[in-house]
Order: structure tokens, then sequence, then C-alpha cells
């Protein structure tokens, strides 16, 4: 895999000649919507096949994998253009191997919302281990409150993705509440019972496991939230299921904010099976202009977290997005728009603006003038970033990676993602 970043005046097909491929080629693993209109500082993924197949009348992609004696979920990860669905025509020219190898294999977990649409949730499920259907929450009498994730159940099981069953304390006014996991916390006959509809449920919707996410816990609970978790991991795992738990992204056991306190690194790595580190949201919807996980910040947090868990029990959490600030930035009064990194450079493209790589931060960004000549700040993920993080999985030897989510299209992802690893598809305790 190389990646490749526009330069002024080139095109795609100068581009495509350079790496000795086609600009059809290119188009295909980038998912590329305006191919003839590129920007200066956007990011192309070259991937170079290695074995092709030209589709033939009455074949099916079933077909095919088993020509090839491989998964179909790998033939959708070497060709994102399908976007998860099996239709073909004769004549369409298949990636069944490229020339990159990888030989480490990882887990991939991501989150949806049960609102994502059908087709985007369809090209990404085959590159996860885990879909996480956000969230199942607690009601103000320490009950479970339900999901409608019928649809977000019944694609990943077309797609053999497993899934994770997810706990937090989102309220129904869709804001965290330490109140709602003080209730739980501190009665441990409500914590049973829920415990109770938490297995009834994982087995009632057909769950692989579970992932807890409790976040603003009162920093006097954060002994009994590793409490909860561990009496969590003895009734699941002899179920066979495994028991995650997010982490707010600390870089010392003593640092201060209502996110952090709450979260005893090293209690709760020994109570459950696996830990995400939240990586993300330094550039935020409220903050001032910046990266959304800047590489040199994520590496310290990834360094903390290693002198309280091992390696093998953590995924490192990556932003699927960005954000456009309106300038000035007004604190208490601006708020930036999220965006997908494909609308990140939709917008480059049309005001004409250069994309720049920060070299620190390890991300992308630009600013324009938008129709009524108000200047924007836009960061944003791409293949750059994406390949810088998950080089973090790799120097440190990491479980895997979890994405904050599937909500917004990135196929440069996939590409790298497809290209740095193997994914595991069946993952366990």
């Amino acid at each position: 895999m190389t990646i490749h970043t526009v330069q002024p005046g080139e095109t795609l097909s100068a581009i495509a000649r350079r790496y000795q491929t086609t600009p059809a080629q290119i188009i295909k693993d980038n998912d590329l919507m305006r191919p003839d209109t590129l920007v200066v500082g956007q990011d192309l993924v070259i991937l170079i096949p290695e074995t092709t197949y030209t589709v033939q009348e009455g074949d099916t992609l079933s077909s095919i994998a088993e020509k090839f004696q491989m998964g179909i979920k790998q033939l959708y990860r070497n060709n994102y253009f399908l976007h998860g669905r099996p239709n073909i025509s004769p004549g369409d020219v298949l990636t069944i191997q490229f020339t990159d190898r990888p030989t480490r294999q990882v887990i991939v977990n991501s989150y949806a919302y049960p609102y994502i649409s059908e087709e985007l949730l369809d090209s990404q499920l085959p590159y996860l281990s885990y879909l996480t259907p956000f969230t199942y929450g607690i009601s103000e009498t320490g009950t479970l409150l339900d999901l409608n994730d019928a649809q977000l159940i019944a694609a990943a099981k077309a797609h053999q993705t497993k899934l994770l069953m997810h706990l937090s304390t989102l309220t129904e006014e869709d804001t965290f509440s330490n109140e709602r996991a003080s209730i739980i916390l501190s009665d441990n006959t409500l914590q049973n019972n829920l415990i109770n509809e938490i297995i009834a449920m994982i087995q009632r919707k057909g769950y692989d496991g579970l992932d807890v996410d409790f976040e603003f816990i009162y920093p006097e609970e954060k002994y009994a939230y590793t409490a909860f978790l561990q009496n969590l991991r003895l009734r699941l795992n002899p179920l066979g299921y495994p028991l995650y738990s997010a982490l707010a992204p600390k870089t010392s056991d003593t640092q201060q904010g209502i996110l952090y306190e709450g979260h005893d690194y090293a209690g709760i790595a020994a109570a459950v099976n696996y830990v995400l580190l939240m990586t993300y949201e330094w550039g935020y919807t409220y903050g001032p202009p910046m990266a959304v996980a800047p590489l040199n910040l994520v590496r310290q947090v990834v360094l903390y977290a290693l002198t309280r868990i091992t390696s093998d029990k953590i995924l490192l959490g990556i932003p699927t997005y960005g954000y456009d600030w309106k300038l000035p930035f007004v604190r208490g009064e601006s708020r930036a728009e999220s965006i997908s990194p494909v609308e990140a450079v939709n917008r480059a493209q049309k005001y004409h603006a250069e994309i720049h790589f920060d070299p620190t931060a390890q991300s992308p960004w630009f600013k324009y003038a938008d129709e009524n000549g108000a200047l924007h700040e836009v960061w944003f993920e791409n293949a750059r970033s994406i390949r810088a993080k998950l080089n973090l999985v790799s120097e440190f030897d990491l479980m895997g990676v979890g994405y904050w989510n599937s909500m917004r299209d990135f196929p440069e992802n996939w590409a790298v993602l497809n290209s740095t690893f193997l994914i595991n598809d069946n993952p366990t305790i």
C-alpha cells in the first residue's frame, strides 16, 4: 500500500501511470465520487492487485469465493466498491489478492445508531469483528432501557459479523448521567437484577458479548464501578460472553476532571476481558479548532495505559469524522459541525482550499471562506492519519481498534485497515 498525496496540477491518469496501475483501480479502492476534481493535499490509497478475476455469466460472490478458497467477507474487503452487497455483473473486475499480505490479526469494533442507512452499514460490516449498536441505557429505577436494534442485528448476522450489546448511562434525553450509574453501583439488589436483565437480553437477541461505557462516574464510586464490572464478567464469561469496557483518555492516575476520576485503569482492566481507549474528541463540538485525535496526545494515553494494562487487552479508539468550525471561535458560543472525511474533501474541492497535514497531530486540516465570506477551519481524518494510528497498534502490540463510529462514510480508512491487518472474524474471550 502506498498513500499518495495529490500535488498541484496532478491528474488521476498521471498518478495511475506513476504507480503502474489504472485510474479505474484507484477510483474503486478509494470509492471516488468525483475523480475528475482532485484536491491538492487529498490522500489516495494506492493498492496494487496481485490476482484479479473478471466476473463471468452465472458467477456469484459465493462461487467466486469458493473458486479462490477465500471467505466472502475478505472478497468484500478487497472490493469496497461492492459496498458489502453481492451485486455483480459480467465484466466486473474483482480483486482477489493485493500485493500487500498482512500477517498480524486484530479485533475491529465499531458503533452504530439504529438509524444508520442500510447501504452504509453493509459497506462497513465486512471489515468488523464486532458491530456494537448504540446504546442500552438504565432507567431511573435501575432497569434496562431497550434499544430498537433489530435492523442492526439482522444486518450483522447476514454478514457473519459478531455483535456486542452496549450498556451506558445515557438517559432518555441522550445525556450521560452519573446519577443513573450511582443507582446501580450503590444497590446490590438492583445491580444483580440489572445483570439478569442484560444476560436475558443478550440471549434473546443473539448478542455475542457486552461493552460497558459508564461515563462521568462520581470519583467516590470508582471502586464500586470496578466491582460491578467484575460481577458482570463473572456472570458473562462462563456463558461464553466476553466483557469490554470503555476508558476515558487518561494520562495519569491522578488526572483531574469528572470524566477521568471515576475510571481506575488498573482496576477496570483486571475486571474485564478487554478495554477500549476513547482516544478522540480533543477537537470537539464546543471546543476550539484542533485535531479530533492528535497523534501526540493519543500516544500519551497509550503509554500511560500500558503502565496499568497489558497490551493484549487494549483496543485503540479511532474517530471516523471531523469538524468544521466557523471562525472566529468564541468559547461558549461557537458550535462546530460534525462531518465525514468524504464531506471534508468535498468542501475543500467546493471552496478551492488546499488540504494541509499537521506533522505533530498527524492530521489533515484546511481553511476556506464560504459563500457569505465567513472563514471556516476544518480538521478531519484521512489515509495518513489513519495509518499513523494503526502504526501505534503495531508498535505497542495492541489487541485491536474500536471506531467511533460507523455513521459516516470513510472508504480510505477501510482500505488502509485491510492493507495493514488481518481482521479477526471470530474473537473469543
